[in-house]
């Protein structure tokens, strides 16, 4: 089981710089992005044979279609290697695994095949339709982006998304999946080959919850998709996921196997969001939990 993981990064290189430590073995490879705003030497102590930076860096903004493009830039690095990779994980800077390598391994060997998205309807329970159908411009264009905004809350900033996806059912979801070469050769050729879809959703908010989910959503792929495996707490419903802490780790030593279940349904998680460099503590109680987990499997 080979695996490619895609990393979007933009701080917490000590965070970044440990997660591939934990993973890395002969058949996982690390294809990171660094957005361009950010100090690449930052990152330099990441060195490995197994470690690859996207030299065509892009300044990347949350909630913006530069999201799709750096994903995309990852995606096809990693299918162009010679390595025929099985997988390919997205993650981001601060995410960490939650079981040790060989657990990975082995879980994506016995799931060959499935593909690791979460998915919703559009409209659905937290993705109403004014997300596919306002108008928004990209934060690089700060002016129009200004005006528009206004215009949206005047409510003279919507769209028919029918009138540009056609037959296609809009889905969204999280940002985050573990899909197989062939579903993420299938989005890629989608989006060289279908530029005015993209286009719409290049004037979406948070078009990377969105425009990957629909692909999936209305391809041969849909009948394989079960929730993805990264665990993210939403407990005081803000604009991102707390920061991993000790109630979270006494939830995953609770059981051998961590099984969480939200509006996506219910799946087995093996990587958890988000951690920061200003508390590698954390980390740390990670790394004790994975060995004693392991210990078990060993005994």
């Amino acid at each position: 089981m080979k695996i490619a993981y895609l990393v979007l990064a933009h701080r917490n290189p000590k965070v970044l710089k440990k997660t591939i430590e934990t993973l890395s073995c002969e058949e996982s490879s690390f294809f990171i992005h660094i957005d361009k705003k950010t100090d690449i030497n930052e990152f330099s102590e990441i060195r490995g044979r197994n470690i690859y930076f996207i030299e065509e860096r892009i300044p990347v903004y949350w909630g913006d279609y530069s999201m799709v493009q750096a994903i995309t830039m990852l995606i096809q690095r990693a299918l162009n290697a010679p390595q025929d990779y099985d997988y390919l994980i997205l993650l981001s800077g601060s995410d960490y695994p939650i079981r040790d390598k060989e657990y990975i391994h082995t879980f994506f060997e016995r799931n060959r095949g499935v593909e690791f998205i979460s998915i919703t309807k559009i409209p659905g329970k937290g993705k109403p339709i004014s997300l596919i159908n306002t108008y928004r411009v990209s934060a690089n264009k700060p002016i129009r982006q200004y005006i528009v905004r206004i215009l949206a809350r005047l409510g003279l900033a919507q769209r028919n998304y029918k009138k540009y996806l056609g037959n296609m059912e809009p889905y969204a979801g999280s940002t985050w999946w573990a899909l197989s070469r062939d579903a993420c050769q299938y989005i890629l050729d989608f989006v060289n080959n279908q530029q005015s879809i993209c286009k719409y959703y290049e004037n979406t908010f948070a078009c990377d919850e969105m425009l990957f989910h629909t692909i999936m959503g209305n391809s041969i792929y849909r009948s394989q998709i079960r929730r993805n495996v990264m665990y993210d707490d939403w407990t005081n419903q803000g604009a991102h996921p707390e920061l991993i802490g000790e109630y979270n780790i006494q939830l995953f030593e609770e059981k051998e196997n961590i099984i969480f279940s939200d509006m996506y349904g219910s799946g087995e998680m093996l990587f958890a969001r988000k951690f920061s460099d200003n508390n590698l503590a954390v980390v740390q109680q990670i790394d004790d939990m994975i060995r004693q987990k392991r210990s078990h499997v060993i005994d």
